[in-house]
């Protein structure tokens, strides 16, 4: 007979512990080569501008506030400006509202 898994403390996360657990690690992998490496074209993802790689943020595909996490594939170079104007906006609607700023529209 299986044994039913106990669920850790970890598990049962409260929305701001969820975002202080969340925060944290993203300042781990700060410190690491992998962002290092990430960071080293300094170019925006968003915008595509070059920057210093030192003046790039980190900032969450889909936001921590959205449920997003901080692991690899949710963690993008932007410059500040980009990342002060996407707050907690999805990917979507960060990409419906480039198009409206580049003319483009989005709508069927």
């Amino acid at each position: 007979m299986a044994m039913a898994r106990h669920k850790s403390r970890r598990d049962f996360l409260t929305g701001e512990d969820f975002l202080k657990a969340e925060r944290e690690k993203a300042r781990k992998l700060r410190q690491t080569k992998w962002w290092r490496r990430k960071c080293a074209s300094g170019i925006c993802y968003y915008c595509g501008r070059k920057f210093k790689p030192s003046e790039l943020t980190m900032d969450h595909l889909i936001p921590l506030a959205q449920g997003g996490k901080s692991v690899r594939e949710n963690l993008v170079p932007a410059c500040k400006e980009c990342n002060n104007k996407k707050k907690y906006l999805m990917p979507w609607e960060w990409d419906e509202y480039l198009a409206r700023l580049k003319g483009g529209t989005n709508e069927s």
